[in-house]
């Protein structure tokens, strides 16, 4: 670690796995103004609850192959990942309309779940459907195929979970947009 500039600290994080997914392609993309959408509302919507539905298999390297050892006994996992197509100029960008919607306010990156961060880790809760051997099938993982997977986590309720959560009424506004829910 550098004492005088603990923010030149260099990590080193090597993928244990890859994704293997039917996600070919992103949904949003960092451009030069920040989020750009590629699909419509409708689509929005649609793409949300087939995502919910997704079957992926994060293909762990053999050599890692018995850290999954355990794993099947739980009914859902935390998988953290690296959203390998984003461009890294893209890593710079501060604020973003969430979701690439400029009816959304200009927000900061770290109040989002925007890939475009200056270390892109993402997390999704998913589904544990099964495993074998060095392969760990999931459901309801948003990640585009080939990503690096970089950790795996058993879900606790009691560490992952919080009652009554506060959100920002934009966030509140997507997520029952997301659900199908009349907006007003």
């Amino acid at each position: 670690m550098n004492m005088n500039n603990p923010y030149q600290t260099t990590m080193h994080i090597h993928p244990v796995g890859t994704v293997s997914s039917p996600i070919k392609d992103l949904s949003l993309k960092a451009g030069e103004s920040g989020l750009e959408r590629q699909e419509n509302d409708g689509e929005i919507r649609e793409n949300h609850q087939r995502i919910k539905e997704t079957v992926c298999d994060l293909v762990i390297a053999k050599e890692w192959q018995e850290l999954l050892d355990g794993i099947e006994e739980f009914s859902h996992a935390l998988v953290l990942y690296w959203p390998h197509l984003l461009d890294t100029d893209r890593r710079r960008i501060k604020k973003v309309h969430p979701m690439g919607r400029k009816d959304l306010p200009l927000t900061g990156i770290f109040a989002t779940r925007s890939p475009a961060r200056p270390n892109p880790i993402l997390v999704s809760v998913v589904k544990i459907v099964e495993r074998e051997k060095n392969i760990l099938r999931v459901v309801g993982l948003e990640a585009v195929d080939g990503s690096p997977v970089l950790d795996i986590k058993p879900h606790v309720k009691s560490y992952d979970t919080l009652e009554n959560p506060k959100l920002a009424p934009w966030m509140e506004q997507i997520q029952r947009e997301l659900e199908g829910e009349d907006v007003k």
